[in-house]
């Protein structure tokens, strides 16, 4: 276990990136590389960031993905970019997939699923209760944070793996510039953007991204969404979370859009600093007793 006082040199970039902040909350307990899982003989893993002080008792897990890439790096140099949920007493998972190009999305989906589980399982080992889980991240992050907050299961009590047997529900969602309906996206989908082919994870027939679009699988028992999204993004287009803030309210699922008109697909440092306001909020709202 790790104590992290301050972003090191390395961390430079990521600190820019992480609306400013060149420090993470003092005296916060880094548990590295803890194992939720294994596929092909490799080990999938997560990082725990847990306040030192004030521990409000949720858990919120980042989604480390982009464009279904999901990279390690070293934990304290991550840290930086969790600073307002830990200093607002959240203890954080930084949840990696198997990554694209190896895996795709169904495998994504599915390893994310198991973090959950498994988080669930070992709620009183990490100090969170196991009914107060949300789920956060960025594009490719944030359509997997809306993947689990539409398509949840109560687990499979007849599964051999202890895991498996554990809910994936998670009980908020905070999704930035999130696709929600890959159909349009794969590239089977006729019209597809082109940029899209830089994504192998997109290659997909549309049946199957179907299965893995989060606009199609609404219904009155997801968890609560938080979108935060650029007007001038023209990679994932604002109409993805204009549409599923549209069928949540249809459903009655509480769901916020917050629109930042001079931002694309990378939010502009002053609209980060905002969305991460908003994003402490609401799960204040929906995770905090």
């Amino acid at each position: 276990m790790v104590r992290m006082r301050h972003c090191p040199i390395g961390g430079v970039v990521l600190c820019l990136l992480s609306v400013g902040l060149c420090r993470a909350a003092e005296d916060v307990k880094i548990t590295p590389d803890v194992v939720y899982g294994h596929k092909f003989g490799m080990a999938l893993t997560f990082d725990v960031f847990t306040p030192g002080t004030a521990p409000n008792g949720a858990g919120v897990l980042f989604m480390v993905s982009g464009g279904w890439y999901s990279q390690w790096m070293p934990p304290e140099q991550l840290a930086p970019r969790f600073k307002p949920l830990l200093d607002a007493g959240f203890t954080v998972f930084a949840v990696r997939h198997g990554s694209s190009p190896k895996f795709g999305i169904p495998e994504a989906v599915e390893d994310v699923r198991r973090s959950v589980r498994y988080i669930r399982a070992n709620a009183q080992r990490f100090g969170i209760d196991p009914e107060r889980i949300g789920v956060f991240g960025m594009s490719a992050g944030g359509h997997l944070s809306l993947t689990l907050g539409t398509t949840a299961d109560a687990g499979d009590a007849q599964a051999e793996d202890e895991i498996l047997r554990r809910s994936s529900r998670v009980q908020a969602v905070v999704a930035f510039v999130a696709p929600t309906d890959l159909r349009i996206m794969v590239w089977d989908a006729e019209g597809h953007l082109p940029a899209y082919e830089k994504f192998p994870a997109l290659d997909l027939k549309v049946e199957e991204a179907t299965k893995y679009s989060p606009l199609v699988h609404v219904s009155a028992d997801d968890a609560p969404a938080l979108l935060l999204v650029g007007r001038k993004d023209e990679l994932v287009p604002m109409k993805h979370s204009e549409e599923i803030h549209a069928a949540f309210k249809a459903q009655g699922v509480p769901s916020e859009l917050i629109v930042f008109d001079q931002s694309d697909h990378g939010l502009r440092e002053q609209d980060m600093r905002q969305a991460m306001t908003a994003l402490v909020a609401w799960f204040q709202k929906y995770l905090v007793k």
